[in-house]
């Protein structure tokens, strides 16, 4: 990294530090951090990206799941575009398409918050308490939310034994010709992630490889398809860094459809410095104030 990139960085670093002191100094928690606009690199405010960003049919926002931060500003996001974009859904990595109807109940109020909690915890593992927020948000306006993933019979059938040890009848459900050819970039995280679960099951890398694009593929087929049924509805969508980021689903809903979308990451994945980041991963990214 040259001098003059790593002193943009710092001066990045500077500004958001700013902004969150003057807050701290107030004694409130900083409710919208500052951003970084990837296209001229220039730190902008929340709400500036919100008014970019409003035009968009697709807003992907990535997360590290077990952070209270990250939860935090997705709230703020959807609540400011929920304010400006209508009608606008929610569609999340965390639930199956096989929770519709459950996922329905819920906004309706049909479904009681004991019932969909265990809803909730038969599609996520992470506490409640991390999305209850976001999830009782759109309750509250009646947001439609969407159940993007695999049914986890199928995902863990991949990483164990690869996308041939699907039945026919399962493969009829899924998008054809997933294989492992990413750009490099993609596989190199790809690669990273399986060093954290070679371990586990024997699984090959292909194999691990195939479920994680066969999980990008499936949440694009579903963003599309829902967007398609409701013509003008706009759709902010959750789901963890490795696949909110522009390589993941981004670039298979760019291989089966024209709409337009922009993608906002707390931090790049594989932890890279802020200054690092480019367009070809992200849009937009939050300067967290923790």
């Amino acid at each position: 990294m040259n001098k003059a990139a790593a002193l943009a960085g710092i001066l990045l670093m500077l500004l958001a530090f700013v902004h969150q002191t003057a807050a701290a100094e107030d004694g409130k928690r900083p409710e919208k951090p500052m951003v970084l606009r990837i296209s001229d690199r220039k730190v902008i405010s929340f709400d500036r990206m919100i008014k970019e960003i409003s035009g968009a049919d697709i807003v992907l926002v990535g997360e590290s799941h077990s952070s209270d931060a990250d939860h935090r500003a997705e709230l703020a996001i959807i609540k400011a575009l929920h304010a400006s974009v209508t009608p606008l859904a929610l569609g999340l990595e965390m639930f199956s398409s096989g929770s519709q109807r459950e996922l329905d109940g819920w906004v309706t109020g049909d479904i009681p918050l004991e019932s969909f909690l265990k809803v909730y915890y038969d599609n996520w593992d992470m506490p409640w308490r991390l999305y209850s927020g976001i999830l009782l948000f759109a309750r509250q306006v009646r947001m439609p939310v969407f159940g993007l993933n695999l049914p986890s019979e199928i995902s863990n059938k991949v990483f164990r034994h690869g996308f041939g040890s699907l039945s026919p009848a399962e493969k009829k459900e899924l998008p054809s010709g997933v294989t492992c050819t990413v750009d490099e970039e993609y596989k190199r995280y790809i690669k990273e992630m399986y060093s954290f679960h070679a371990g586990m099951g024997g699984r090959s890398f292909y194999d691990f490889c195939q479920a994680q694009m066969l999980w990008d593929s499936v949440m694009a087929r579903n963003i599309t398809e829902n967007l398609k049924r409701s013509p003008g509805m706009k759709m902010v969508v959750l789901a963890g860094m490795g696949h909110a980021w522009k390589r993941g689903i981004p670039a298979q809903i760019r291989n089966i459809s024209d709409y337009r979308y922009v993608v906002v990451l707390p931090a790049m994945p594989d932890g890279r410095a802020v200054d690092e980041i480019t367009s070809a991963d992200a849009d937009y990214v939050l300067l967290s104030p923790e």
